[in-house]
């Protein structure tokens, strides 16, 4: 159980672009990236505005010389102080993602970004290029992926309590834009700009998460080829609100060959809060985790009665209890999955001791990339007609 101890050599001297006052995302970022005294803020591109940046920055006690008026500013007057940024994250909208993150890896700095990491499979090469050239990490916010189930699930897999995995069906359906809400909620409004948002609206916003959830819990999952349908359902819209893939998988040591994954993507599923949902269904078992009950797992095996496996049992695998904020019985939520993400990105880029964690992961450039070009690939198969297209 964790109990705030810093896993990083030292404070990571830390920065934000955008995510200034109001936005619901800096504030996430900055509750998980401090809790555990893993990184000090200590600059900040707060805000579009300079002015309203520097009065939010004052807030969180940054310092009026350290307040910037745009990353570019901040990129190059802290690489020329000896206490300078380390590391930086940004929380900016998509279509900004790709030169943040390109200059902030070129001022040598580590990154936490959003995803989409950019737009095009291009540029995701070019960052992973960079991160290794340069030696830096770039970790990607799939924040539900920092939950302890995804954990247990993972290595209930690797030990393979499931037998080989046949079945996946994985959603990110909700509700809340199933109205024109961009004509009046100024946030939703660039989500449907493809100048801003990209070349997808439901597939990048929501249905990464599920596909990198899935790669967490399978880490040999390789996609074969997969085939798409999208549609606008609300009127004016740019980009889809609604979409569904198909995807076939290779084989490998815990996925049966051809194994079969479904994904639904929405924001048009009436009613719905969220409906992100996980289910992998094995030879002789299956597994089941939802977003909203987060803190539990079914497993089903064939014949016996249902399991619901709750975070914090012993019963749990050591490194799914590793990142328990308390003990089990009490409900931890999604400012820790994040808390925990940023705990692995410190861990990441200051080389800590990570052999606790067994085989380490955290969503990395690669698989923001993977994230990137699955986005690439299902824009193409839902415009060619919905074909089948190799990934």
């Amino acid at each position: 159980m964790l109990d705030g101890t810093r896993i990083a050599t030292h404070p990571i001297r830390w920065a934000m672009v955008g995510g200034g006052k109001g936005s619901q995302i800096g504030y996430i970022h900055r509750s998980a990236a401090l809790r555990d005294n893993n990184f000090k803020l200590v600059a900040g591109a707060f805000d579009i505005d300079p002015q309203r940046g520097m009065a939010f920055a004052a807030e969180l006690d940054v310092a009026p010389d350290r307040c910037y008026p745009d990353y570019k500013t901040m990129f190059a007057k802290e690489a020329a102080r000896e206490d300078g940024i380390e590391a930086v994250s940004i929380a900016t909208p998509n279509g900004t993602h790709y030169e943040i993150c390109k200059a902030a890896l070129e001022h040598d700095l580590h990154v936490v970004c959003e995803k989409p990491l950019c737009f095009t499979t291009k540029e995701a090469e070019e960052l992973v290029a960079l991160a290794k050239a340069k030696n830096k990490v770039v970790g990607v916010t799939y924040g539900y992926s920092g939950h302890q189930m995804i954990q247990q699930a993972r290595q209930m897999i690797k030990d393979g309590k499931l037998g080989d995995i046949r079945v996946i069906n994985m959603s990110f359906a909700f509700g809340g834009y199933n109205h024109k809400v961009e004509d009046h909620v100024p946030a939703a409004k660039w989500r449907f700009d493809p100048s801003k948002a990209g070349p997808s609206f439901a597939l990048g916003d929501v249905g990464t998460h599920p596909l990198f959830i899935i790669e967490a819990m399978i880490p040999d999952l390789k996609i074969k080829n997969l085939m798409c349908t999208t549609r606008a359902f609300v009127e004016g819209r740019q980009l889809e609100d609604n979409a569904f893939v198909i995807m076939n998988l290779a084989g490998s040591r815990s996925v049966q060959d051809n194994a079969q994954v479904y994904c639904w993507a929405s924001s048009i599923n009436s009613g719905a809060r969220h409906y992100h949902r996980i289910r992998v269904v094995g030879s002789d078992a299956s597994l089941e985790w939802d977003d909203e009950r987060p803190n539990q797992l079914l497993y089903e095996v064939d014949g016996k009665p249902v399991q619901v496996l709750d975070r914090g049992m012993a019963y749990l695998s050591p490194e799914a209890r590793l990142e328990d904020r308390i003990g089990g019985g009490h409900a931890e939520g999604l400012l820790d999955a994040w808390a925990n993400l940023y705990r692995r990105f410190a861990a990441a880029m200051s080389g800590a001791d990570v052999s606790q964690y067994g085989d380490f992961w955290y969503p990395s450039v690669e698989n923001g990339a993977t994230g990137v070009k699955w986005i690439e690939k299902c824009v193409e198969s839902a415009k060619k007609g919905s074909v089948w297209i190799d990934f």
